[in-house]
């Protein structure tokens, strides 16, 4: 990666690539989780179920696991901006067949396609960042650009809930096909070409995989994504079991998490570089105590305390996204792609496993049972988060000790 740079480097272009990037992880992050705010209106367009649909979600999420790993194996002599833009080009062309199909067979098909484009995007994002940057301005970058992918998990969905309700759910893929356009224009305008020293190919993957601190990451990351998205892929279908939200108010309940959590998002990064360690376990304790409460009150809370859990939520979510993916970044040193690829295929087989328990915590149980068991087991990593170490050994880095370790 490039570390000569002086801090006069950062140039106005500099910032705009970081914010073009950022809308690049938000465009790919939302077209995988747009399906959990048009559960209804696409199972009754296609004439499937809920459960059905949202496990295109789950689909999308392995599929996107094992691209991410294929990428940093395979990918990783391509030369990036090239590759983001090939990458961006299918994502495009999935979310048009998303728009356009008419058979739940079809979606699946428009969904692995995505996929496929999605794991190697965000496994080489965070290296792309790194790279563009004077070293000063590396904790910047990584919040502005995984800004996006929070921004994306927060406040993609409400938007996708608003436009299937008002204009119909196949709008909503278009307008992902709209904003991969734009990603498109950017980068080809915006991001420089990069060359980049990270480690790539096989080896390197092993030497990431060797890695007991990062093994703590990947495991917490399953753990505390699992339990968040098992909840948050049937946030739509609880708010519908509230008797004081009308139908009409429930996009607002989505708009309001989604601002919480850009607001989250922002003061992630303004404190993540000093508090990395305490921010990562604040959020996941918040968002245990507001899924226990939301399961335990059943169907009678009023406007103001759905609002007030949904802030709280909101806020919360973007510290886990934004820290974990932080926390692989600082530890990884010279192995950012590969260490990154293998964060991607633990969060989007988070994704995929947490989409698939709801579903079945949903068939065999109930919503609010759903949450109380995704509150106590996202609660449960923080017992991990408090074990691993926040920075690399001064003479020595986390892997080359995992390497002497065996």
């Amino acid at each position: 990666m490039n570390t000569e740079k002086s801090p006069q480097d950062m140039s106005l272009r500099s910032w705009l690539a970081l914010f073009i990037l950022a809308l690049s992880t938000f465009t790919i992050v939302t077209t995988e989780l747009a399906p959990v705010g048009l559960l209804t209106p696409i199972a009754e367009g296609l004439r499937s179920s809920e459960a059905a649909v949202g496990m295109t979600v789950s689909l999308y999420a392995w599929v996107g696991a094992l691209s991410a790993l294929f990428a940093s194996v395979f990918l990783g002599n391509v030369a990036k901006k090239r590759l983001l833009l090939i990458l961006t080009v299918i994502l495009f062309l999935s979310n048009v067949l998303a728009a356009t199909v008419n058979t739940y067979a079809v979606l699946l098909a428009a969904r692995v396609l995505g996929a496929l484009a999605h794991g190697a995007f965000w496994s080489m994002i965070g290296a792309t960042a790194v790279s563009i940057v004077p070293a000063k301005y590396i904790g910047a970058a990584t919040s502005i650009v995984f800004g996006g992918v929070s921004a994306a998990s927060v406040f993609g969905v409400p938007v996708s809930n608003y436009i299937g309700i008002h204009l119909g759910w196949r709008q909503a893929f278009w307008l992902m096909a709209g904003l991969s356009v734009i990603a498109f224009v950017g980068i080809s305008v915006l991001v420089p070409q990069i060359t980049t020293k990270s480690a790539i190919g096989l080896e390197a993957l092993k030497g990431v995989l060797k890695s007991s601190a990062l093994w703590k990451i990947y495991t917490a990351t399953l753990l505390a994504v699992t339990a968040h998205f098992a909840a948050f892929t049937y946030i739509e279908p609880w708010l519908n079991t509230q008797n004081a939200l009308a139908t009409s108010t429930i996009p607002v309940v989505l708009f309001i998490y989604g601002v919480a959590g850009l607001a989250g998002n922002f003061l992630t990064g303004m404190i993540i570089d000093k508090c990395l360690k305490a921010t990562v376990s604040m959020s996941v304790l918040l968002i245990c105590a507001v899924l226990i409460f939301l399961g335990l009150s059943g169907a009678a809370l009023s406007d103001t305390a759905v609002f007030a859990a949904m802030v709280i939520w909101g806020v919360a979510v973007s510290g886990i996204f934004v820290g974990f993916q932080t926390w692989v970044l600082r530890l990884a040193e010279d192995k950012t792609f590969p260490a990154s690829a293998v964060y991607v295929s633990f969060f989007n087989t988070a994704i995929g496993f947490g989409a698939f328990a709801g579903a079945w915590m949903v068939s065999a149980f109930s919503i609010p049972m759903l949450y109380i068991v995704s509150g106590a087991a996202i609660g449960l990593s923080v017992l991990l988060v408090a074990v691993i170490p926040t920075r690399v050994a001064p003479t020595q880095t986390v892997l080359e000790k995992s390497y002497e370790s065996n």
